[in-house]
């Protein structure tokens, strides 16, 4: 690829919305679209997400981790999803939160930033809790390959602000020393940074001005979760053009009809664009 991922991001959502779908196979779901809770029915319900939205949505966001419960088969249905919408034009998220150091991490990169991987997504989120800079292999690999990593910086979990919003010796929350880190590794960079973050579309007052940071922010928690996108403009501020809202169960228990799922990402897809100024 050519194209950096912030440049083939900012493309993705000027042209198709601003929206990020998440394929989420929980057991509940797969049940209620009356599916098995099998490799079978995984394989089903990804297609029929795939079929449905990867070619007119910005971003598909596959959650790793309901794939690798059904083992090396449910992970081989991983990859064919990944292949199969990037195919069609929708940028890939891996939503499998790496975190961790030296060669492991580098192994990390290997698997999702590398395109010899069939694993190879446009971008991976991934956990700097061990340390930002402990997670460098990442960052240099999706540089080399025109990918991006997202970050943990403000979570919505309840569990999350106790370390988050803890103080550092300067005097800063933890989160924001990432989002700092983050913005310093991605100055300078057009029309947006590798390197963006996660940050809860539920939260409020984040101690960071989301501006700077020059990169994409992953706004998770509209929808099932409460927060919807008129909220965004009280989370997200100045930053409002660099956020790519995430729904998932808002959209996909709309399935397992190919059309119901086009229309409820059409209607998500047109508030978010009204609620971020497009």
């Amino acid at each position: 690829m050519t194209d950096t991922f912030g440049a083939r991001l900012r493309r993705a959502l000027d042209t198709r919305g601003p929206l990020c779908a998440g394929i989420d196979p929980h057991g509940a779901l797969l049940t209620a679209w009356g599916l098995s809770d099998d490799v079978a029915g995984l394989e089903s319900f990804a297609g029929t997400v795939v079929e449905a939205l990867a070619d007119r949505v910005a971003v598909l966001k596959p959650q790793s981790a309901f794939f690798e419960r059904f083992g090396s088969r449910g992970v081989a249905v991983l990859e064919r999803t990944v292949a199969d919408a990037r195919s069609a034009g929708a940028l890939v998220i891996m939503d499998a939160k790496r975190g961790d150091i030296g060669s492991t991490v580098e192994a990390y990169a290997q698997a999702y930033l590398d395109p010899a991987s069939p694993l190879f997504s446009d971008a991976l989120t991934a956990s700097p809790y061990l340390g930002f800079g402990a997670l460098e292999p990442l960052y240099s690999t999706a540089e080399k390959h025109g990918a991006g990593v997202f970050v943990l910086a403000f979570t919505s979990n309840p569990e999350g602000a106790r370390v988050q919003r803890a103080r550092t010796e300067d005097g800063a929350t933890v989160g924001a020393a990432i989002l700092t880190a983050a913005g310093e590794r991605n100055a300078g960079a057009l029309p947006l940074g590798p390197i963006g973050a996660v940050v809860g579309a539920t939260l409020a007052d984040i101690p960071y001005d989301l501006a700077a940071l020059n990169g994409a922010l992953l706004a998770p928690g509209l929808g099932a979760q409460g927060a919807t996108p008129e909220d965004l403009r009280k989370v997200f501020g100045d930053a409002l053009r660099n956020v790519v809202p995430s729904m998932s169960r808002e959209i996909l228990r709309q399935g397992p009809r190919v059309e119901a799922l086009r229309e409820a990402a059409a209607r998500s897809v047109d508030a978010c664009r009204r609620a971020l100024g497009y």
